[in-house]
Parts: structure tokens; C-alpha cells; sequence
């Protein structure tokens, strides 16, 4: 937990859901790459769109530009899963509002495998969260949003919604949390993980 984070091999996860609530709701799309010596690795990303067994209402294709026809070419939960989890392993995850990726994910390991596994994860949500609640004036809780997080540390705009984008908007979003901390050297894992 000591290690500076410049040197924890991280995995920038998201995932694109029919809703909120996954006891209810659907994966339809995982991406991730990974972060590795302060570098993202274009070329380990990966995006899926999963075929699941629900009917896609017209408000989520509107939103992630999956359609049927799309999702019907898709590849299997298990198989997502299984490939996520590999590329998991040894790695730290990181994510943009935590409980989206934790709990679907947690939900569809304890479906498939019967039990969920136990994960660091460091959230660019918290991180700003926490350096936004040290300001002594308060703030509109919209400004968490990635989009509006990224604009405030003027990185380019992205489209929203394709897991792909949106991992690698999360792990740009961490370099630019890491240096609005004013550390001297790579702050340490323990001082990110939730």
C-alpha cells in the first residue's frame, strides 16, 4: 500500500448498463486498458458489447448507440467476465463513481461463479469529491461528473457513453487528480484506494 502509484499497474474499467440497479439490469458494453509506469497502454484496450437476454428500451440505445442488432453480435456475460477478470488480475482497478463497475461486476461473478472477488479499486470520482470537500466554498455535486471533471483540468472532450472512451477519459482524469495533489514524488497507492 506503500508503493507509489506511478509504479501500481492499474486497469481503467467501465462498463454501460440498461440502468442502475444491477439485480435488474443489464451489462451492455465493458472497456478497459491498462495504466502501467504513469503510461496508458493503447494497445492493451478493449472494448465488448454483450449479448444479453433483455429487450433494449429506446432511452438506452438513445444513450450508448447499442443497438439490438449490435448487442445480437455481442459476446457472452461469462466470456466479458472471464476476460475482464483476466486482465484484472495484478492490477489495481480504476474506475469513475465506483459503485456502477463494483456492483455489476460483484453481481454477475456471485451469478456466474457463486461468489465475488475482492478487488483495490480507486475511484477519480472520490478522489475529486475528497479535493473538492477540502475547499472551504461548496460546489454543485454535477461537477463530479466525469465530463465536467475533465473540462475544470482541461482535457479534451470525449463522447460519453462507450465504456472504451470513458476508461481511457478515467485513467487521463487520474494523472490530472495526482497532480492537483501538489506531491512531491507519486503519492502512494494507500493514499488513493477507497
Amino acid at each position: 500500500m506503500d508503493c507509489p502509484i506511478a509504479q501500481v499497474p492499474l486497469l481503467a474499467l467501465d462498463f454501460e448498463t440498461t440502468g442502475l440497479n444491477p439485480k435488474v439490469d443489464h451489462i451492455l458494453s465493458a472497456g478497459y486498458l491498462t495504466v502501467d509506469q504513469d503510461e496508458i497502454i493503447l494497445g492493451s484496450s478493449h472494448h465488448a458489447i454483450i449479448d444479453t437476454d433483455c429487450a433494449l428500451r429506446e432511452e438506452n440505445v438513445i444513450i450508448h448507440q447499442i443497438t439490438d442488432d449490435h448487442k445480437a453480435q455481442g459476446q457472452s456475460l461469462e466470456q466479458t467476465i472471464s476476460d475482464l477478470l483476466a486482465a484484472l488480475s495484478g492490477k489495481v482497478m480504476l474506475v469513475h463513481f465506483a459503485h456502477i463497475e463494483r456492483s455489476f461486476l460483484n453481481h454477475a461473478c456471485e451469478r456466474l461463479y457463486g461468489m465475488a472477488p475482492i478487488y483495490p479499486i480507486i475511484d477519480t470520482f472520490m478522489l475529486a469529491q475528497r479535493r473538492m470537500d477540502m475547499k472551504s466554498a461548496g460546489y454543485d455535486p454535477s461537477e463530479l461528473r466525469l465530463s465536467n471533471l475533465r473540462e475544470t483540468a482541461n482535457l479534451p472532450r470525449y463522447s460519453a457513453h462507450n465504456a472504451l472512451t470513458d476508461a481511457l477519459a478515467t485513467a487521463e482524469l487520474l494523472f490530472a487528480e495526482v497532480s492537483m495533489m501538489n506531491h512531491k514524488t507519486s503519492p502512494p497507492l494507500k493514499n488513493l484506494i477507497l
